[in-house]
């Protein structure tokens, strides 16, 4: 029976153990430039004992970023910028994969230097507000993109991930999670197009299954993952049959031979457990709410078969060393509450590794 800590053999991952560390938005690229933060090697790299590292959610073209101190994918001086944290994680042994991302409305003119953002159908966020470096902001109504620029959003994927490869990337993830573009998209509400890529659940699907074909074809499939979240409702998304739709995305995509899917579980749909017996591939399971997943509730899911991997996240923040924390039966640190987007070393590089120290078991929750 796996465990957390059990080498995987995929399709085409091989990987020290079983835990991934989930992508996180840090908030701490030049604002101005995209480039990553001079910390970002020491960040990564002290976090390279997961199995596999996706990074923070990375801008594939300037209208893609959705805040301060988002890092892109888009430019020369980006692309150079991110070799040095591919080389630390690479020289500690680890494995890392960059998160493409495009928030679609869930930006504002004040992050994209008075541009307006796009999105499947001119549909407002009307209940939340957005950070932005002048303070929290109203959503402005989002701009529909025209067929001809939905390809071009298409195309502009498959670029990132050429310039991820050639920055040194393992590989690349899709984002289509948590109410961005591609989840737009995906989910009736806010997709009310009348042309190709909207209407039926095949013509809602057209945009992220062009971009699985677009991406996999520059970079190879083996170098592909997919991250979705089905019935999430963040961002103000609505899907009526999350089944249906995410059933018909898995079928239409598994025979590429793509390197996984990631399911982040946060609605009521069981995503996780029905995606699994329809997914022919390593699934990443990554079951997550107001409170961080924990290490034994993954256990749980892999022994019970559910999936290959399991994806933590704010617990790496303040556990830089949580694989070899697992491994000892140490006490893990409590998720950060301060200075988790944006700011310097505080926060960011400056948690310590742990003295391995056997502790109850209770404590590791």
């Amino acid at each position: 029976m796996p465990s957390l800590l059990t080498p995987y053999q995929g399709r085409t991952l091989d990987l020290r153990n079983r835990i991934v560390m989930a992508p996180m938005t840090r908030g701490r690229a030049d604002d101005a430039t995209g480039v990553p933060n001079p910390l970002a090697p020491t960040y990564y790299r002290q976090r390279a004992g997961a199995g596999l590292i996706v990074s923070e959610g990375v801008a594939i073209s300037p209208i893609a970023k959705g805040g301060p101190g988002v890092p892109g994918l888009h430019t020369d001086e980006q692309r150079r910028g991110w070799r040095p944290v591919t080389d630390a994680v690479h020289d500690a042994g680890g494995t890392i994969y960059a998160q493409l991302w495009h928030v679609g409305r869930m930006s504002h003119p004040a992050i994209l230097r008075g541009d307006t953002p796009v999105a499947p159908s001119a549909v407002r966020i009307e209940n939340d507000r957005i950070y932005t470096a002048d303070g929290m902001l109203d959503h402005v109504l989002p701009r529909a993109l025209t067929t001809d620029e939905v390809q071009e959003t298409v195309r502009d994927f498959a670029r990132a991930a050429e310039a991820a490869i050639a920055a040194g990337f393992d590989g690349v993830e899709i984002h289509g999670a948590n109410g961005y573009l591609i989840h737009q998209f995906l989910a009736d509400n806010t997709n009310l197009r009348g042309d190709a890529y909207g209407g039926s659940t095949n013509g809602r699907l057209r945009f992220a299954v062009e971009i699985v074909e677009a991406v996999t074809a520059a970079v190879g499939a083996e170098r592909v993952g997919l991250r979705v979240s089905p019935d999430n409702t963040e961002n103000e998304l609505a899907e009526t049959d999350p089944a249906g739709t995410y059933r018909a995305l898995a079928a239409a995509v598994d025979p590429l031979g793509l390197s996984y899917l990631h399911v982040l579980q946060r609605g009521g749909y069981e995503a996780v457990t029905d995606l699994r017996a329809v997914w022919s591939g390593t699934l990443i399971a990554n079951r997550t709410g107001k409170t961080p997943s924990t290490p034994e509730a993954g256990a749980r899911l892999l022994a019970d078969g559910h999936a290959d991997l399991i994806a933590l996240g704010r617990l790496f923040i303040t556990n830089p060393d949580l694989p070899a924390r697992i491994a000892a039966g140490v006490a893990l640190a409590e998720p950060a509450r301060q200075n988790v987007y944006g700011g310097g070393a505080e926060g960011y590089v400056d948690y310590p590794a742990a003295d391995a120290e056997p502790v109850s078991p209770q404590t590791t929750n």
